[in-house]
């Protein structure tokens, strides 16, 4: 299938992922009522984000980097926070190792990195150092969901 402009402004809105809650009830052998139930139930208690997951090599004119970020303070989720809430950015993890801050970012020809950089991280402090990486290639692995 062809990704035109129109599919690629649904998908920029598109916040929740989509299966049948009949499908669902089918599989675990409960009502579609519980399944609506039980998820709003869920959401509404923050334990459960329904999203999607889009490939951006399908999307003309994007691309996925990863970036690093080292900060100067240990106020981590704090932080993470409020990158989670600059232009471009589809999510952060606050890890160990290296940096304190790993984000996904989406970027187009009309916002690449460079614009990324002096708009929107320019505005969070205790900045001390990033990293870029460019994705290439992604692989998204289905993995059993095991409880």
């Amino acid at each position: 299938m062809k990704i035109d402009q129109t599919s690629i402004a649904l998908i920029k809105h598109l916040r929740d992922g989509r299966r049948s809650f009949r499908r669902i009830a089918e599989a675990v052998g409960v009502s579609e009522n519980t399944v609506r139930s039980r998820v709003a139930g869920l959401e509404r208690e923050g334990l459960l984000e329904i999203s999607g997951l889009v490939d951006p090599e399908g999307i003309p004119g994007h691309r996925l980097v990863l970036i690093g970020v080292k900060l100067g303070t240990m106020e981590l989720v704090k932080k993470g926070e409020e990158f989670s809430r600059l232009r471009g950015v589809v999510s952060v993890s606050v890890v160990t190792g290296r940096y304190d801050l790993f984000l996904q970012v989406l970027l187009h020809d009309q916002f690449g990195l460079l614009e990324f950089y002096t708009q929107e991280v320019s505005r969070i402090q205790e900045v001390q150092s990033v990293e870029t990486f460019v994705v290439y290639k992604g692989y998204n692995i289905r993995v059993p969901y095991v409880l």
